[in-house]
């Protein structure tokens, strides 16, 4: 009778815990793979915010636009957390949300068929035509930079622009891009990673490491990046140089 009570109690939980389509959401994927349920969307002109359930829990999710309906079941294999993320586009701040950067409706160990790309972590910076700066002739620039990769890798350099984008608070950094009105073969936007904090349009002067290369997961790449930067010096509001 113990034996048969159990049986029943398993049956029991492995129906709550099964979609419509019959499929656990929580079922272990070989591998890295990871797979949740769809309980709301909201939809974007760049972004499709999908609420999940996975291993029980609800959680956002932010996944490069696209057709989504509740109920449906992906899998993923790498998310980046960001916190105090603000949607302008809603009026909406997400206290936690997590960006995808590729989903599958199959296992992505089995097929990548149907494999939709999402957040690519390069930030979508424009390049300001109202950004000129006069530097001192020791003063390198973000062209620079770009233009002699190679010879700035793994040193430490130090570098003045104009806040451009602020993202606070990702994976335990903060994430500042400044550009100085130089470019170099259409790169003209240095992504910095410190512990301090910075206001868009400021005049900042940091410090950090160069590296060539770095690859955070989840699509966050960069050919080039300023490591564990601190600011140097920084002015309220940005004019012209």
């Amino acid at each position: 009778m113990r034996v048969f009570l159990m049986l029943i109690l398993v049956l029991v939980f492995s129906s709550c815990v099964r979609n419509k389509n019959g499929m656990s959401v929580e079922k272990v994927i070989p591998g890295n793979t990871k797979v949740f349920e769809v309980t709301e969307v909201i939809q974007t002109s760049k972004y499709t915010y999908l609420r999940v359930k996975e291993n029980v829990a609800e959680r956002w999710v932010a996944v490069a636009r696209q057709e989504a309906s509740v109920g449906e079941v992906y899998y993923y294999e790498g998310a980046l957390q960001m916190t105090n993320f603000q949607s302008k586009e809603l009026n909406r701040t997400f206290d936690e949300i997590f960006f995808i950067n590729q989903v599958s409706k199959t296992p992505i160990s089995q097929s990548n068929a149907g494999a939709m790309p999402a957040h690519s972590g390069k930030v979508n910076v424009q390049e300001s035509s109202a950004i000129t700066m006069k530097k001192a002739e020791n003063e390198i620039t973000v062209a620079q930079i770009f233009a002699n990769r190679n010879d700035y890798s793994g040193k430490e350099v130090e570098i003045r622009g104009i806040v451009v984008k602020v993202n606070n608070k990702v994976m335990g950094k903060n994430w500042i891009h400044i550009q100085d009105g130089t470019s170099d073969n259409g790169s003209f936007d240095l992504t910095i990673t410190t512990q301090d904090l910075a206001e868009m349009g400021q005049d900042v002067t940091f410090k950090g490491k160069i590296t060539l290369g770095k690859n955070f997961g989840s699509g966050y790449f960069y050919d080039v990046i300023l490591e564990d930067a601190v600011l140097i010096n920084s002015k309220p509001v940005a004019q012209k140089q």
